[in-house]
């Protein structure tokens, strides 16, 4: 299995923290989240990562230079990234999705248990991951899915009626799943609007008419970073994960 990380926007909302960065090369209990995602990867067997830039891309391609532990990683530059969103770094690498794939949004941390959940799990086809909450605002990624068999029936932001989960952000592809999407993507990408949807659209339109399931990570530990707020909230995070795993290590 390999791993398609978007990381080409700048994170313009985080204001005078992304003044001369990337967003993925903020740091978190001083690593940065471009870094925490590469580790949760190798620490669960994904030894491949392909990374998409835009915004610095030369910021993010030194950080990665100076990285001496896995996984392998490479990287392709999204040109488009300030007129295009994110349908259009995955057009971008397309060549990219075949096979056994995950796809994970450049702004997302996760605990190495929950990547486990990803990793392990078998199911065939296109796969999204969701959590539950007890209410969702107009920034979330809302999900409507099927409670009995997981089956995803709708996802977006606009959803009003049925919504029962969010997306976090990492979507796995198996058996077909990953040719399929690059279908759809350079289907999208051919029409009016390709360049201003999100991916998560053109998964959308594929649940429509064929089967998308979901998994749900019931609750396991995870972290959007797109307002200041977030921030420390991330920070916080982290450096639980941190102090977590060092009292592993000392036992």
């Amino acid at each position: 299995m390999k791993a398609i990380i978007l990381s080409a926007g700048q994170g313009s909302r985080l204001g005078h923290l992304v003044d001369g960065r990337p967003k993925c090369l903020i740091e978190f209990s001083g690593r940065t989240l471009l870094d925490r995602q590469l580790d949760t990867l190798e620490a669960n067997g994904v030894h491949e990562a392909v990374v998409v830039t835009g915004f610095h891309d030369e910021l993010v391609n030194e950080a990665i230079a100076k990285r001496t532990g896995g996984p392998k990683v490479r990287t392709i530059f999204n040109p488009f990234y300030k007129v295009a969103d994110n349908t259009g770094s995955l057009y971008m690498a397309r060549e990219e999705l075949s096979g056994d794939c995950l796809v994970w949004n450049g702004d997302t941390l996760v605990s190495r248990d929950l990547m486990a959940k990803v990793v392990g799990n078998d199911r065939s086809g296109i796969c999204v991951t969701i959590d539950r909450k007890e209410g969702y605002d107009d920034d979330d990624m809302k999900v409507v899915a099927d409670d009995d068999d997981g089956r995803l029936r709708a996802i977006g932001k606009r959803i009003t009626e049925g919504v029962n989960a969010e997306s976090i952000g990492l979507l796995a592809f198996r058996s077909g799943g990953a040719e399929q999407f690059r279908g759809a993507i350079e289907k999208a990408m051919r029409t009016s609007e390709g360049t201003t949807i999100w991916y998560l659209r053109v998964i959308h339109h594929l649940a429509q008419t064929g089967e998308v399931w979901t998994l749900d990570i019931n609750g396991a530990e995870w972290g959007e970073v797109d307002f200041p707020p977030d921030v420390e909230a991330a920070q916080d995070l982290t450096a639980r994960w941190d102090a977590a795993a060092e009292a592993v290590a000392a036992e």
